[in-house]
C-alpha cells in the first residue's frame, strides 16, 4: 500500500472515529424503558429452555392458552444470552456494536460523494435525531442490515453485482429477527423498476431474497403475521410509534428542519439525485411521515443523500485538501476515539459517577414492587397490572402471570379499549369484580388517577407502595 494512500485511509478513520465517538458514548447513556426489551428475555428463556418457540400464550392469564406468533424468535434468544453472559454491560455493548455498524455504514455511504468531515458533520447530526429509535428492542439488528442492503444496491448501480449476496444474507436474518423485514424488498423492489444495474441480477436476487425470508420455523407464516400487523388496530391506535410524527422535542425539530432544508436543497445543487434515489426519498418519506417507527429508516437514507447534493460546496468550504497526513497519530487519536467511550458501559461508570444514568427506566421497570412480590408469594391471585409493568414482571416473575403487557399486537382493540377506560378509573372496580382481580400492580406515573380512586376504597388494601409503583389487594382475599 503506497504512502499516499495509507494517508487517506487513516484520515478517514480518523473522521469516522469523531463521527461516531458520541453516538457511542450516547448510546451507553440511555436508559431502557421495560416496553419491548424484558418479554423478549423471557421469550429467549422459554424457547432454550424447552427447545421450541411458543405456539400458545403462557406469559399472561387474560389469553392464556391462545395461539400466539414469535416471528422474533431470533432476537429474543440473542438478547437472553447477552443478557445471561454480561448483564447490562455486555447489553449495552451490544446495542453499541449494532448501532456502531450502522451509522458507520451510513458515513461510508455518504464518504463516496462528500469528503470526510461533511460526512462527520451530518453523521452527527443524523445520529442525534434518531437516538430515540435506539430503544433496547429487536430492530436493534435491522439497522446494520438495512445498510448492508442499501450498500448491496449501489454497488449494483455501479455495476458490482457481486455485493448482491447481502440482499438474501439480511433477509434471512432479518426475517427471524423484527417484523420490518419487508423494507428490503422495497428498496431492491425500487431498484429493478428505476436503478440503472443489471436488472437480471436484480430479479434473481428478489427471488433469492424472497426464498430467505421463508427459511425461518413458520414458513410463510412470517408473511401472514406481517400483514396481520400493517393491518392491527391495536398497534395503530394504543401505540405512539406507530403514530405521524410532530414537531415537539430538539430531535423531530432537527428531522422536519432537515426535510425543509432538503427541498431547495435539490433544487439548487448541481448534483443531481437519480431515479432511484427520488423514488426513495419518496417512499420511504411517506413512510417516515406516517409513523415514529420509520423515521430512522428514511434519515439514513437522507443523510446520503444530503451528502451527495451538497458535495461541491463542502469540497470547496470544509473538505478542504490536507497538504499532510500522520497516519500513525491519526490512527492513535482514533483508536483512543473509540475506546473512551467504554468508560461509560454500565459497571464501569459506576466506579466514578456516582450520579450516572439509571440503566433502566424505572416508571416502566417495577423492580423495588416485584422484589417485594417475590418475598410475598402468599399475595392473592389473579393480578391486574399497568401494561407497561407487565413486560419487566413476565421475565423476572414469571409465577405471576400478567394482565397486559407490551406485546400490542397480541391484544384486541376491545381489550385495549377497557384497559384504557379502568387505567383512568372509569368503570374500574366493576372491571375488576367481573374478573375476580384481587392484586393489582399500578404505576403512579401512567395511572395516577386509578391509583387515586382504589385507595380511597375500602375494598382494596395497600401491600406496598414506592416511587413508581403501587401494589393493592383485595381486602380479605386470599
Amino acid at each position: 500500500m503506497n504512502y499516499r494512500l495509507r494517508s487517506l485511509r487513516s484520515f478517514d478513520f480518523l473522521w469516522l472515529s469523531i463521527a461516531l465517538f458520541p453516538l457511542i458514548g450516547l448510546s451507553f447513556m440511555l436508559t431502557t424503558p421495560s416496553q419491548d426489551y424484558w418479554w423478549y428475555l423471557r421469550l429467549g428463556r422459554d424457547i432454550l429452555s424447552n427447545g421450541a418457540i411458543p405456539m400458545v400464550d403462557t406469559m399472561g392469564y387474560s389469553r392464556a392458552g391462545q395461539p400466539i406468533f414469535y416471528q422474533q424468535w431470533l432476537a429474543g434468544i440473542i438478547f437472553y444470552q447477552i443478557y445471561q453472559l454480561g448483564g447490562a454491560a455486555l447489553t449495552f455493548l451490544l446495542r453499541a456494536v449494532l448501532l456502531g455498524l450502522a451509522y458507520g455504514l451510513v458515513w461510508r455511504m455518504m464518504r463516496t460523494s462528500s469528503g470526510a468531515r461533511t460526512a462527520t458533520i451530518l453523521l452527527v447530526l443524523m445520529g442525534l435525531s434518531t437516538s430515540g429509535n435506539w430503544v433496547m428492542r429487536p430492530q436493534l439488528f435491522a439497522y446494520p442490515l438495512f445498510m448492508l442492503c442499501v450498500l448491496a444496491i449501489y454497488e449494483w448501480v455501479a455495476g458490482r453485482t457481486h455485493f448482491l449476496f447481502l440482499l438474501p444474507l439480511s433477509v434471512f436474518i432479518w426475517a427471524n429477527s423484527h417484523g420490518s423485514f419487508i423494507l428490503p424488498f422495497l428498496l431492491a423492489g425500487a431498484a429493478f423498476v428505476f436503478g440503472g444495474g443489471n436488472r437480471k441480477a436484480m430479479l434473481v436476487a428478489l427471488g433469492a431474497m424472497l426464498a430467505a425470508s421463508l427459511l425461518n420455523p413458520h414458513g410463510f407464516g412470517v408473511w401472514r403475521y406481517l400483514f396481520f400487523i400493517l393491518n392491527n388496530p391495536s398497534d395503530y391506535l394504543f401505540s405512539v410509534e406507530w403514530r405521524p410524527p410532530t414537531n415537539a422535542g430538539w430531535q423531530m425539530n432537527i428531522f422536519f428542519a432537515w426535510i425543509l432544508v432538503f427541498v431547495p436543497l435539490a433544487g439548487f445543487s448541481k448534483q443531481k439525485l437519480s431515479w432511484l434515489e427520488w423514488a426513495w426519498f419518496l417512499g420511504f418519506g411517506w413512510l417516515a411521515l406516517s409513523g415514529i417507527r420509520y423515521v430512522i429508516w428514511f434519515m439514513f437514507l437522507l443523510a446520503i443523500f444530503t451528502a451527495k447534493l451538497v458535495a461541491e460546496w463542502s469540497n470547496m468550504w470544509i473538505d478542504r485538501p490536507v497538504e499532510q497526513v500522520n497516519s500513525r497519530m491519526n490512527i492513535a487519536i482514533a483508536s483512543f476515539a473509540f475506546l473512551v467511550p467504554l468508560v461509560f458501559l454500565p459497571g464501569i461508570r459506576d466506579s466514578f459517577w456516582k450520579d450516572a444514568p439509571p440503566l433502566y427506566e424505572l416508571t416502566t421497570t417495577p423492580m423495588g414492587a416485584v422484589e417485594f412480590m417475590k418475598l410475598h408469594e402468599d399475595l392473592p391471585a389473579p393480578l391486574w397490572n399497568d401494561y407497561s409493568f407487565g413486560s419487566y414482571l413476565e421475565f423476572a416473575l414469571p409465577s405471576r402471570p400478567t394482565w397486559m403487557d407490551t406485546r400490542m399486537y397480541s391484544f384486541s382493540q376491545a381489550q385495549w379499549e377497557e384497559y384504557v377506560r379502568v387505567s383512568d378509573a372509569d368503570g374500574w372496580q366493576e372491571m375488576f369484580d367481573r374478573e375476580g382481580v384481587n392484586l393489582l400492580l399500578l404505576s403512579r406515573a401512567a395511572q395516577p388517577v386509578l391509583v387515586d380512586a382504589v385507595s380511597s376504597s375500602g375494598v382494596w388494601c395497600r401491600e406496598y407502595s414506592d416511587e413508581y409503583a403501587v401494589i393493592f389487594s383485595r381486602c380479605g382475599a386470599e
